[in-house]
């Protein structure tokens, strides 16, 4: 029996399902993305190692290659389970998994967290609050909900992941322009278009595990700067794990174990709840995803917790043993985290800080470009220049650290002006 892989994007290296699998007694086979492969620098595994079979494949959101190959792999290696991480995969891996007959998560528990418009129903539903919104198929009916909810107004595809496609919008001068430019409401077939009201407030997110249908861990962390904010932000921008002791800790874990009672799920998937806190104190779901969050998520969650969660979803839809602490009560974390992130932002660079400094509280330390690079203003949300995570003993000495870091890294760190974008 076989475990088809697919991989849309993000680094092989860094997600090694063959390490993750390694006590499984069937083949791994891979199929990942020949675009997305290319703009980490990696090549594709060959056969015959760690991976039966392996393939990158074009137009990987869009063609059909995927489907083909996989369905052909299927009858060719009997596979028993697929496995999809990234969020634009769980459709299409639960539409196979029920061609094939195989188990693991269907559509009917993906769409919930896919479909923002039925996220929001559901949740309501179920009495927690969510930003006003309409699934907008007209440039008249965003012009109402816009004159009836006013600025900012916040635009996203409803099956959005990672930010892409987010606009926000401060004036109805802004509006007119976007207007102008054209309604962008299609996705491939159908009106894709989601406006919602602008909430103010801090964002929090909860990230955690469920296995066989309960969760096993999570816990809360709050950014400390606003999300839609990377093009012109070059400051440090802080994300902090929140004390035991901290009354939102609580609330927002109580919040996140309704959302998900309201939404559903497999047995085994790992979550990423965002939660606007309002300076009211109130409580307002942003979305959630049923798959690990992206960034350093997972990092955030080892040093916590002392478990990958994307490794242990993996290895709990296909039965295999996971740490046996897992089993008992909800677990809390052995030692707070916090991130930094520093964005792109224009100069050509002349020195920078490839290695990391010696302080002992750094844990993860990567910096994306290197002297004689040109860069531009980021471009998306992940288009940073430095991440780094530290540990302390709670949130306060977290941020103290980062703080320190941050004026470390920025010392060492000469840009000249730069023509282009790199």
């Amino acid at each position: 029996m076989a475990v088809l892989v697919l991989h849309h994007r993000g680094s092989l290296a860094g997600t090694p399902y063959h390490e993750w699998l390694a006590d499984y007694e069937g083949d791994l086979l891979l199929i990942a993305s020949r675009e997305h492969l290319a703009l980490v620098s990696e090549e594709l595994p060959s056969e015959g190692g760690a991976y039966r079979r392996t393939a990158a494949v074009d137009a990987y959101e869009t063609g059909g290659d995927l489907e083909s190959l996989a369905l052909e792999w299927a009858r060719e290696h009997r596979v028993a389970h697929l496995v999809a991480c990234q969020e634009r995969d769980l459709e299409r891996a639960a539409e196979l998994r029920d061609v094939l007959g195989l188990p693991g998560q269907r559509m009917d528990t993906v769409l919930p967290y896919r479909d923002k418009a039925l996220m929001k129903r559901r949740v309501a539903a179920a009495g927690l609050a969510v930003a006003p919104y309409l699934e907008v198929e007209s440039a008249a009916e965003l012009i109402g909900f816009a004159e009836r909810h006013g600025f900012p107004l916040v635009l996203k595809p409803v099956d959005s992941a990672g930010s892409v496609g987010l606009r926000i919008l401060e004036s109805r001068e802004e509006l007119d322009a976007h207007l102008a430019d054209g309604l962008d409401l299609y996705g491939p077939h159908l009106p894709n278009l989601l406006a919602e009201a602008f909430v103010p407030g801090r964002m929090c997110h909860v990230d955690g595990l469920v296995v066989d249908g309960r969760t096993v861990f999570a816990w809360p962390s709050q950014y400390q700067y606003t999300l839609a904010s990377y093009r012109t932000d070059t400051g440090g921008r802080l994300d902090l794990t929140l004390d035991t002791d901290d009354p939102l800790t609580g609330r927002l874990l109580e919040f996140t174990d309704r959302a998900l009672a309201a939404l559903g799920g497999p047995e085994n998937f790992a979550f990423h709840a965002e939660i606007f806190h309002t300076p009211d104190d109130g409580l307002v779901l942003c979305e959630i995803a049923c798959r690990t969050g992206g960034a350093a998520i997972r990092d955030i969650v080892r040093l916590m917790f002392g478990v990958d969660p994307s490794e242990a979803w993996v290895r709990a839809q296909l039965g295999l043993p996971l740490p046996e602490w897992l089993g008992a009560e909800k677990r809390t974390p052995r030692r707070m985290v916090g991130q930094l992130v520093l964005m792109k932002r224009p100069g050509r660079v002349v020195r920078i800080a490839e290695d990391p400094p010696d302080f002992p509280w750094v844990e993860k330390y990567q910096v994306f470009v290197g002297p004689g690079q040109t860069m531009g203003e980021a471009a998306f949300s992940a288009d940073f220049l430095l991440t780094a995570l530290v540990s302390g003993a709670d949130r306060a000495e977290c941020e103290a650290r980062l703080r320190v870091l941050e004026g470390w890294f920025l010392g060492e760190l000469a840009l000249e002006p730069g023509d282009g974008a790199g």
